[in-house]
């Protein structure tokens, strides 16, 4: 009976951190467009996309899946995020397809400017975040290994803030190479969006260890062990 118990807790808290990934994931694309500048303590100008918020804690959720639940379950959650987020982008074309009414709150170039999402921009976001998920996942179990399930903030910081420079570089080169961003925009996005990730990388790492260690400590899993769900 406690162990059925157990069995569908596990379940549940799997369900909910891909709940989470992909409420994280799609969320990215539907703000995306708006920039802003950020100045923490005057040190540096970050120009970054809103959209850049969500996206790295979507590393830290595959992270907790990842040393919770193993490398398959982790790279099932990427798979379902990309098909839930081309759904997401698919049902918002059709919905910039449809004429607005008179009297309706928004208009369709208000609808359009907001959610009318570039092609390019969205494949190129996607084949990013494709990537960038994959290799994560990859390194964070390789340095899990090398390091016999030690070191938590080793393989947390090491796969995601080198995930993260794949993405960030993927994703710029290509939307650059469609004429989708300006060359001459490159450099300053790229030091912007990198920074931006590699402080959230560093910042949640305390949130992993803490998640990590309850979960791991209430499911009675040592330091290689992984949930069957």
């Amino acid at each position: 009976m406690e162990e059925t118990k157990k069995h569908s807790q596990a379940l549940f808290l799997y369900l909910t951190l891909a709940g989470v990934f992909i409420a994280l994931l799609v969320s990215c694309n539907l703000i995306f467009l708006k920039f802003i500048e950020w100045q923490p303590f005057g040190l540096f100008t970050f120009v970054i996309s809103v959209g850049l918020i969500p996206y790295p804690l979507t590393f830290l959720v595959t992270d907790l899946i990842s040393e919770i639940y193993g490398a398959k379950r982790a790279n099932d959650v990427v798979k379902v995020g990309l098909l839930c987020a081309v759904l997401v982008m698919l049902l918002t074309l059709v919905a910039d397809a449809v004429p607005a009414m008179d009297g309706s709150v928004v208009s369709d170039q208000e609808f359009s400017k907001v959610f009318g999402l570039t092609g390019a921009a969205v494949s190129a976001s996607m084949l990013a975040y494709l990537l960038a998920q994959f290799v994560d996942i990859k390194l964070f179990h390789f340095w899990k290994k090398l390091t016999k399930g030690k070191h938590l903030w080793l393989r947390n910081n090491f796969s995601t803030i080198l995930s993260q420079l794949l993405d960030t570089l993927t994703v710029l080169l290509l939307l650059c190479s469609l004429d989708a961003l300006d060359w001459g925009l490159f450099g300053t996005i790229f030091v912007s969006s990198f920074l931006f990730k590699v402080i959230v990388a560093i910042f949640d790492t305390p949130l992993f260890y803490l998640f990590a260690k309850l979960i791991k400590k209430y499911f009675g899993l040592g330091d290689l062990d992984e949930l069957e769900i």
